[in-house]
């Protein structure tokens, strides 16, 4: 089993109308160490699903995207990318797809391989960083420890120590603050003791 820790930006919050425009990604193995990293701009093919609010936090303009590939292009080597760092396995269904509320980030993706009339060659299974955090701060308050109010990635990174580069979210450095938390949180449970 492989995981994937995957942060997309999108023109928007709607699958269907919004589109990927940055893909970002970092690789491990079955005990969390790295087999690469994947970043890529996306040409979004409705161009007037580009809004100002999601250019403000990801930093993108449509010239910034001028030269990229568009979806149709990057999902065939996204996947390359993928058997390649992964053992050279050419299925991709023992791979779990993590991220920060994951489950937005494989809607645009499920969608843009529906688009394209492409298979989706991944697993149901994925592992949500928001959920992960509810559930362990909720033990670590109850054990007495401070935790954050919000479970952004942001806040949680904070926690423990991580924070962003800059303001604004790029697809690659969100993944790899994403899998610095889900490390964080692996480690947590070595220390994590139980009373009957």
């Amino acid at each position: 089993m492989a995981f994937l820790v995957l942060d997309i930006e999108m023109t928007g919050p709607e699958p269907g109308w919004n589109e990927i425009i940055q893909l970002g990604a970092e690789l491990f193995d079955d005990n969390w160490n790295p087999l690469g990293t994947y970043l890529t701009n996306v040409y979004p093919e409705n161009e007037e699903s580009f809004s100002s609010r999601s250019e403000k936090i990801h930093g993108l303009s449509l010239e910034d995207l001028e030269d990229a590939p568009m979806i149709y292009d990057v999902i065939p080597e996204f996947e390359d990318w993928l058997k390649k760092h992964n053992g050279g396995k050419p299925n991709l269904s023992n791979i779990v797809i993590c991220g920060q509320s994951v489950i937005n980030d494989i809607n645009f993706l499920r969608y843009a391989y529906k688009q394209e009339k492409m298979r989706w060659p991944f697993s149901n299974k994925l592992i949500d960083l928001h959920t992960v955090s509810y559930l362990f701060f909720q033990i670590l308050e109850k054990n007495g420890k401070s935790v954050p109010r919000s479970l952004s990635l942001g806040s949680v990174a904070s926690y423990f120590g991580f924070e962003r580069e800059g303001d604004q979210h790029n697809a690659l450095e969100d993944a790899q603050l994403t899998a610095l938390c889900f490390k964080a949180f692996f480690k947590l449970t070595d220390r994590l003791k139980f009373n009957d």
